[in-house]
């Protein structure tokens, strides 16, 4: 019988991966609450605080929950760079490298985990806003098609999240990288309407990723059409996922020769 060790097999690899990575996050608790409440405590201050004085031709609490769900996926996210970062800087990977786990494992398995908590700080965000007073009239087709879009939205802001972590080399420059992502989606449609903005700021607004998933979102959860939105939504996020995914590829061959 042969003593040579067999290569676990990419998924198996993944999936073993995106469990650690979910028990890594039990570990540290403090960052998962953070990730979960800072949304709903912004949502809290803009319907409390700012909503009585935004008109935006409905309810304001209906109006910004899609842009707090997408705020909520920037949070959830950026804590995946700094846990790859941590790896990378501990030498955990150089132990998976002799398991022969190569980085797209590696990296898939940090991902998954951050879309399982990202799935689940957005439900409790859902929960919240249905506390205060949102009441979406979706059907069930736009339900899907939302969370969807919303999923395609987390998973490719994770996989650049992830090469951010290969490229800084502390937690903390990984933290304050990812502070870009999470600032989006304000230059855009989710809290106000961009026709508010000053003028110079239009261009931006309009043709950025995530306006057009708020944009998308929004109508899809309150049954209003939508036009093109959602292919423009869907187009950014795979070219989003295939500059992360590429760059963490050649990047974690950098960090790892």
């Amino acid at each position: 019988m042969s003593d040579t060790l067999t290569a676990p097999r990419p998924l198996t690899a993944a999936s073993t991966l995106a469990g650690r990575g979910i028990r890594l996050s039990r570990r540290n608790l403090d960052a998962v609450i953070t990730s979960m409440m800072m949304p709903i405590m912004l949502m809290l201050v803009f319907v409390y605080f700012f909503g009585g004085a935004i008109d935006t031709g409905t309810r304001y609490v209906t109006y910004v929950v899609p842009g707090v769900l997408v705020l909520c996926a920037g949070f959830g996210a950026a804590g995946t760079a700094v846990t790859v970062s941590e790896d990378m800087r501990l030498g955990v990977v150089d132990r998976f490298r002799t398991l022969d786990v190569g980085g797209t494992p590696f990296l898939a398995g940090h991902v998954a985990a951050t879309v399982t908590r990202n799935v689940l700080s957005t439900a409790l965000v859902l929960g919240v806003a249905f506390l205060i007073g949102f009441r979406p009239a979706a059907t069930a087709g736009g339900w899907l098609a939302a969370i969807g879009l919303l999923l395609a939205y987390i998973t490719a802001v994770s996989w650049l999240s992830a090469a951010v972590g290969l490229l800084t080399r502390t937690a903390e420059a990984a933290g304050a990288v990812t502070f870009f992502m999470m600032f989006l989606p304000y230059p855009s449609s989710a809290f106000v309407p961009i026709d508010t903005m000053p003028s110079w700021l239009h261009g931006f607004a309009e043709h950025q990723p995530v306006t057009p998933l708020i944009e998308s979102m929004r109508g899809l959860l309150l049954d209003q059409p939508v036009g093109n939105s959602p292919w423009t939504a869907l187009a950014w996020c795979a070219a989003l996922l295939a500059v992360a995914v590429a760059a963490s590829g050649f990047l974690f061959r950098l960090r790892t020769r």
